[in-house]
């Protein structure tokens, strides 16, 4: 019985380590950067020294901008053709790269991740005069992650999960086996105020569709779901269509009258 006591507790010991040790190296999968530095990119400067890049595409009919926080082994460059869409549905949008990927300099990481969301939040607050109850948050799979704690900590006017996750291990676990999580979405969305948005694929093979399902049912006040029978985790735009614009349309018609406090 003692060693299969010491058994137990050794791989419950390297796994704790090996989830310290490695999780952001398989979490984060930065490919080679899909473009280069121009006077279309933004260099946001952070206080440790690094420097993230990010794009700005303006609607000057705008009534929201658009926070986007995008998936793994992509990068802005990549996502240009889905970003001018935003604008023509009527959205500005700002999209950030994490350190490491595009031509953000450093190494990605969880904690990096939040500090590059909130100096792109603050670049459109005290730059760009964006009133806080104007900005949408929208994050797809691990963009999920900065944008449900920047949610939770700062104010702003909606939040959008695209085929996100509970957490970063419960991709794998299922449970919560670990002392310790990466993006943990489940516990910090109820400290969200704003109305949310869930989008997920039926048939995600990476983010099971069971994750949008607990986000929602986790996700206080004011919400709403698409749930895109047939799609993936890489091609729900793609196959949802025009039910995607329809979603947010009706996403959009829960949040308060900008300038105005909601219940006013």
């Amino acid at each position: 019985m003692m060693s299969l006591v010491f058994v137990i507790s050794t791989v419950y010991l390297a796994l704790t380590g090996a989830g310290l040790l490695l999780s952001e190296s398989m979490i984060f999968l930065p490919g080679p950067s899909s473009y280069v530095d121009s006077s279309e990119i933004i260099k946001l400067p952070l206080a440790d020294g690094s420097r993230i890049s990010a794009r700005l595409f303006e609607n000057e009919a705008a009534r929201y901008t658009v926070l986007y926080s995008h998936g793994n082994a992509e990068d802005i460059g990549d996502l240009a053709g889905l970003f001018a869409e935003f604008t023509r549905q009527g959205f500005s949008i700002l999209a950030y790269d994490y350190h490491g990927y595009g031509t953000s300099s450093g190494r990605p990481s969880e904690q990096g991740a939040y500090r590059a969301i909130e100096a792109a939040y603050d670049y459109l607050v005290t730059v760009k005069r964006v009133a806080p109850e104007r900005i949408i948050l929208w994050g797809r799979s691990v963009g999920s992650g900065p944008s449900v704690r920047l949610a939770a900590t700062r104010a702003v006017g909606g939040l959008v999960i695209e085929s996100g996750f509970t957490s970063a291990f419960r991709v794998v676990t299922r449970i919560r086996l670990l002392p310790f999580d990466r993006f943990d979405n489940l516990w910090l969305l109820p400290q969200v105020s704003c109305p949310v948005l869930v989008m997920h694929g039926q048939a995600d093979e990476i983010i099971p569709p069971r994750h949008g399902r607990e986000l929602y049912a986790m996700a206080p006040g004011k919400k709403v779901s698409l749930w895109v029978d047939g799609a993936g985790h890489n091609n729900l735009y793609a196959v949802a269509g025009e039910h995607y614009w329809q979603a947010v349309r009706q996403f959009v018609r829960l949040l308060p009258e900008p300038g105005r406090a909601e219940g006013q």
